[in-house]
């Protein structure tokens, strides 16, 4: 399994909910196993730059692609990109149990 997690920062904090709404549309894509969009509620004192978080659980690299060449991706990306400040991707692979 492959877990997808992107941050975002909002250059105005007025736009957060925007941003999440936004991002929120990928949960329609079909590839994923799980995917999830939430607003950071600031818990950890010495990290709250991100503002908002997708997290993905996807069958292996293939379902990822097919996930970012759905046109909904394109479309979260018009509306999120002119919003967000920092966008910080990771991907990594869990291994089988």
């Amino acid at each position: 399994m492959l877990r997808h997690i992107v941050l975002f920062s909002a250059k105005d904090p007025a736009d957060i909910p925007a941003i999440r709404d936004g991002l929120s549309i990928l949960r329609d894509i079909p590839h994923a196993r799980l995917l999830e969009v939430a607003v950071n509620e600031r818990h950890d004192a010495l990290s709250d730059e991100p503002d908002v978080v997708v997290y993905g659980e996807f069958d292996d690299a293939e379902a990822l692609a097919a996930y970012k060449a759905h046109p909904l991706y394109q479309e979260s990306i018009r509306r999120v990109r002119p919003l967000r400040d920092m966008r910080l991707a990771v991907d990594y692979t869990v291994p089988a149990e």
